[in-house]
């Protein structure tokens, strides 16, 4: 008798820990992170994003763009653009956007933009001084081809936070 009823607890014990280790476990996951126009704000270090449309067309392959910490108060933002062959035309147009908390939307800091004719290949890069205490996220336009209208595609990051 005495052996059933230790047999008992035990059971309950038992199950009372998986439920308990279950609810944990649900709480961890439903603590997400906010996404905004795409783009996740995080706390890592950097973020890369590719074109959404990674079909490749006749004239355009793929984009990127990366955004990373570079310290104080500095980000580093790169993006690249990939013919397929070499082309009469390839651009890359970077945008630089900074998380708007009160209107939960995402407002452009800085751009440029890079283009160069008969070559298959395209980069640019950055280093930007920025207001600590936010969330920044690149965006790129990739451009390629051989006549107008050219092909495009585009890229993001994630936000990630500059303190």
């Amino acid at each position: 008798m005495k052996r059933r009823i230790l047999s008992i607890i035990s059971s309950v014990a038992v199950f009372v820990m998986m439920l308990t280790v279950s609810i944990v476990h649900v709480e961890a996951s439903g603590t997400e992170t906010k996404k905004v126009d795409g783009s996740y704000l995080t706390t890592e270090e950097s973020s890369t994003g590719y074109s959404y449309n990674r079909a490749r067309g006749i004239d355009l392959m793929t984009g990127d763009c990366t955004i990373s910490k570079a310290g104080r108060g500095r980000i580093y933002a790169y993006a690249s653009t990939t013919a397929t062959h070499e082309v009469n035309y390839i651009a890359t147009i970077v945008y630089v956007d900074r998380y708007l908390e009160d209107v939960d939307a995402w407002g452009q800091v800085d751009w440029w933009m890079e283009d160069v004719e008969n070559d298959i290949f395209l980069s640019t890069a950055k280093t930007i001084n920025v207001d600590r205490g936010y969330y920044y996220r690149v965006r790129a336009r990739h451009v390629a081809g051989n006549s107008s209208p050219y092909e495009e595609t585009a890229s993001f990051t994630n936000g990630i936070l500059i303190n």
